[in-house]
């Protein structure tokens, strides 16, 4: 729950809120002559706005002392204050629980809006009006129905085109945790809402209040015995109720000024917000900074780019922790068994940058699976995410139920599920695995892993005195949370990892000078294309994408452009000794959020040659 700065914040408020609102009905049921429901009324109104209930309740109705409350409360601005406040106490009440209520069925949020404005208006007219307020203005129930009508509905129409707008663009922000009533933000963009819709309708209620439409504050002393006080009758009720003297056209005018103006609080975000999303949908995602999203953003596509919930995150791992480790297989009746799990955990990209991601066995990059051509093996992939995935095994030659797209070639993996691949190994060479569910959000989020495959016939393979592999990814991270990272507004990357650290807690490679060392690249990134390049010497490619390349065809280069998906095996000469740099050509992915740590940062790892 508390995973952002305004978390925080908004405990204190609700804090301060609640003790303000114990405060005024304390003094309210003690001290002050008011009606029990303007007492009631300002209690929920300060439970609503918090300190700011406080003040219009000192400022307008407290009585500042005995006897003077009547003389007090005369002003016609504080006369508007008291009839906003009956007004805002029952409609907020009846918008509020139907926002709790539309929430838990799922409704769209063009038809949470209605519901909303029908139970203010209903709850408003017939509970806080007709009948909280039958004593005050005398008549029948229905009468009092009748009467309250039109004020009630100038009130309300005003004060939900405050509340409408306000409540829309905040819950269908970036922070849509907001339509989720079991989380803070809900409830303070409540308070937000209410704050605008009391705005709105105070002026209405003014106006209401002077020409004699609606009760504004009251006086109600209690009774006093005959014997203590003989000849002086029991004070009555004050308030500023009289007789009406709007014309027709006036009434007409102001209320279709109301309408007009609930009209357009209730469409206008229509504009801007997918209007049939509901909390159901999109409710407790949180978008990344910068990301456009317009009326008609589907929900699978802010699914898609929310950010990791740090509270599922299982396991978290520092600076030190390595991906990329050997899984040992064990053997059953002559196949080699692989297990694979997939969870959520907190990656320490380096000393001090984390990041929140999917990993299989807690590492990112996953733990490299070592084949050898001709092997009959079986990966058992269990699924510990509160999302479904698959693993697609990018080149290899499979059958076509093991080759992983969801919904395609297999049922993706639910949670808590285990799913057995099972194949027999044709080709050799450099090749990765990695989720094909959701592939845009769940590959960037590190559900990659390195395959390396011997030939049967080892004098097939390019040998190097070294062997290292690169694998390429990038994050996204702001404020605290973890996006997947994707060429799209909002989407992009600030860091870029070599088998999931970034410099300078990237591994170094020691050498002597003459050695050299086999550098298997593979784009398990799915966003950018690195033109990836070695100093210190020119180096032979010698495989393409898991291809070994005849002797006439291989080449010598310095730099190769390592796609999504591609690999590169390419052998570098250590000529002279110094510390020489493998590193991205896109100088922006040698950094770590924008800035150089120690001369670099990103894709950038070092080759120690020594004499």
């Amino acid at each position: 729950m508390f995973i952002q700065p305004i978390d925080y914040f908004l405990a204190a408020w609700f804090v301060l809120a609640l003790a303000s609102t114990i405060y005024v009905g304390v003094d309210q049921f003690r001290n002050n002559p008011e009606p029990a429901v303007m007492k009631w009324g300002f209690i929920l109104v300060t439970l609503y706005l918090g300190p700011i209930g406080l003040l219009l309740y000192v400022l307008a109705d407290k009585e500042p002392r005995p006897g003077e409350h009547e003389e007090f409360i005369k002003p016609l601005w504080k006369q508007g204050i008291g009839s906003t406040i009956h007004c805002v106490a029952g409609d907020a009440t009846g918008i509020i629980a139907a926002a709790v209520i539309t929430a838990a069925l799922g409704l769209p949020m063009w038809l949470d809006l209605i519901i909303e404005y029908l139970a203010g208006f209903t709850f408003g007219l017939l509970i806080f009006q007709a009948l909280f307020m039958k004593n005050v203005m005398g008549g029948s129930f229905l009468q009092n129905v009748r009467r309250s009508f039109l004020p009630e509905f100038i009130s309300m129409n005003f004060m939900m085109a405050g509340m409408a707008p306000v409540m829309t663009f905040l819950m269908m922000g970036r922070d849509m945790r907001a339509m989720d009533p079991t989380e803070l933000i809900f409830w303070g963009v409540m308070s937000v809402g209410v704050a605008a819709g009391f705005a709105l309708a105070y002026p209405a209620n003014v106006w209401l209040v002077r020409n004699g439409l609606k009760h504004g504050l009251m006086t109600q002393r209690a009774p006093v015995s005959t014997k203590q006080h003989q000849g002086h009758p029991e004070p009555k009720a004050e308030h500023s109720m009289s007789r009406s003297g709007v014309t027709r056209s006036q009434l007409v005018a102001v209320a279709g000024i109301a309408t007009l103006a609930l009209t357009v609080g209730m469409i206008a975000p229509a504009n801007s917000v997918n209007m049939t999303l509901s909390a159901r949908d999109v409710g407790g995602l949180i978008m990344p900074p910068g990301m456009i999203m317009t009326r008609d953003t589907p929900a699978e596509a802010m699914v898609d780019m929310a950010a990791v919930d740090p509270n599922s995150v299982t396991a978290s791992y520092g600076s030190s922790d390595r991906g990329d480790q050997v899984l040992a297989p064990t053997i059953e009746n002559g196949v080699k068994v692989f297990k694979l799990t997939v969870s959520m955990v907190r990656w320490e990209i380096y000393p001090g940058q984390t990041v929140d991601a999917y990993a299989y066995n807690g590492q990112i990059p996953g733990p490299r699976l070592e084949f050898t051509q001709g092997d009959r093996v079986r990966v058992e992939v269990t699924n510990e995410l509160d999302e479904t995935t698959t693993v697609h095994w990018h080149g290899l030659d499979v059958p076509n139920d093991m080759d992983g797209p969801a919904g395609i070639t297999q049922d993706p993996i639910k949670p808590g599920e285990t799913y057995i691949y099972e194949y027999t190994v044709k080709q050799w060479g450099t090749y990765f695995y990695h989720s094909h569910d959701h592939a845009d959000r769940q590959q960037t989020l590190g559900l990659y892993g390195a395959i390396v495959i011997t030939p049967a016939d080892p004098s097939q393979e390019v040998v190097a005195d070294h062997d290292y592999t690169i694998q390429l990814g990038q994050w996204l991270e702001r404020e605290g949370l973890t996006y997947p990272a994707m060429p799209m507004e909002g989407g992009l990357a600030n860091y870029f990892t070599i088998n999931g650290k970034s410099y300078p807690a990237t591994e170094t490679i020691n050498m002597k000078v003459g050695e050299t060392v086999k550098v298997r690249f593979i784009g398990t990134d799915s966003v950018d294309i690195h033109p990836m390049h070695i100093h210190g010497g020119p180096f032979t490619v010698v495989a393409v994408d898991g291809n070994s390349l005849d002797v006439d065809q291989r080449y010598k280069a310095d730099t190769v452009n390592v796609g999504p998906g591609q690999r590169y095996d390419v052998i570098w000469t250590a000529l002279e000794p110094g510390q020489w740099l493998i590193h991205c050509h896109i100088n922006h992915h040698t950094t770590n959020n924008n800035v150089e740590m120690d001369g670099a940062g990103g894709l950038t790892m070092i080759i120690t040659v020594t004499e």
